[in-house]
């Protein structure tokens, strides 16, 4: 039988100790299960280097996209898999990756799937002269968005409560107030060609899904990898057709204050102020040089085989 460690985090918003134990005994089914209890993202990332030493097979991660984060750092470049039971507000990673949103379903699921290998990006920045790296699983977002996830993390249990909504309402206060007259900062750059920002966005997976079942599409089609999208000026008028591209799947072009990426094996932002940046919802900090590479096969996630970048619109089980 295949060893699995389950981590959970309950303060997560559908998290309860019933529930909790139907997973572990759903899981159980199929794995030698043991059950750990982190106090914070760091160690959570510790828990699961331990696991991953220890040489468990799998580590399924119970909550939201904060934990499954944590938990993708802890696992990177190992043959552990990753194991998704969203119980999070939001759950961006499992509905892109096609799996059930109910944590008991997506459980009963995991017994079923195998581990098959998934793109992240990896993510090198320099914060206070100092090199940081992570492992992004579906977004990265350097400038607005960042500072969005920042302003919103100060009510956790609004974020909790309403969600994307919560976040919604906060863009459009910081897009309201100091960000509609913000100047470029960010110098984006992939494949020689630089474009001056406010904002970046990269997509590590096609479509983009915070949105729970209108996805946004920073491409009309899929992309041959991952797809960083840079904004040149803010407003709320600018903000808001730039949304409705995504939504509608229409091109982003310069015309619309906006420059697209796709298909790069490196992509740079240099920030002058440094800029606040997130990877996956979790702030990361204020960086001044960024390095975002894509990495094919990069994790072993157990999943259905295929990628959401090849589907045409995400689960909504």
């Amino acid at each position: 039988m295949h060893r699995a460690v389950l981590i959970a985090n309950p303060s997560a918003s559908q998290f309860t100790g019933g529930l909790f134990r139907k997973v572990a005994a759903t899981l159980s089914d199929r794995f030698e299960l043991s059950t750990l209890w982190p106090v914070s993202g760091p160690d959570t990332m510790r828990q699961t280097k331990t696991a991953v030493q220890d040489g468990v097979d799998v580590v399924f991660a119970m909550g939201g996209d904060g934990v499954a984060h944590h938990v993708a750092n802890g696992l990177a470049g190992s043959e552990t898999a990753l194991g998704l039971i969203p119980a999070g507000t939001t759950n961006v990673l499992a509905r892109i990756l096609s799996i059930p949103s109910s944590p008991l379903k997506a459980a009963q699921a995991a017994t079923e799937y195998d581990p098959h290998p998934t793109r992240v990006a990896r993510v090198s920045a320099t914060l206070a002269g100092k090199r940081t790296e992570r492992v992004a699983t579906f977004s990265i977002g350097v400038g607005f968005d960042a500072a969005v996830v920042e302003a919103a993390e100060r009510k956790p249990y609004a974020k909790i409560r309403f969600g994307g909504v919560y976040y919604a309402s906060t863009a459009v206060g910081r897009l309201t107030s100091d960000w509609r007259s913000q100047l470029p900062n960010l110098r984006v750059e992939a494949n020689d060609d630089p474009f001056d920002a406010v904002a970046a966005l990269t997509q590590v997976h096609h479509p983009y899904t915070y949105f729970g079942r209108i996805p946004l599409h920073l491409t009309k089609e899929a992309p041959q990898g991952m797809a960083t999208l840079a904004v040149g000026k803010l407003g709320f008028r600018n903000a808001t057709s730039l949304v409705s591209r995504a939504v509608l799947r229409r091109t982003h072009t310069e015309r619309s204050g906006a420059h697209l990426w796709t298909g790069y094996d490196r992509i740079t932002i240099d920030a002058d102020p440094p800029s606040p940046f997130q990877a996956d919802g979790e702030l990361l900090g204020t960086a001044s040089h960024i390095e975002i590479t894509p990495v094919e096969q990069g994790m072993l996630v157990l999943r259905p085989r295929q990628e959401s970048a090849d589907q045409e619109a995400p689960n909504g089980d």
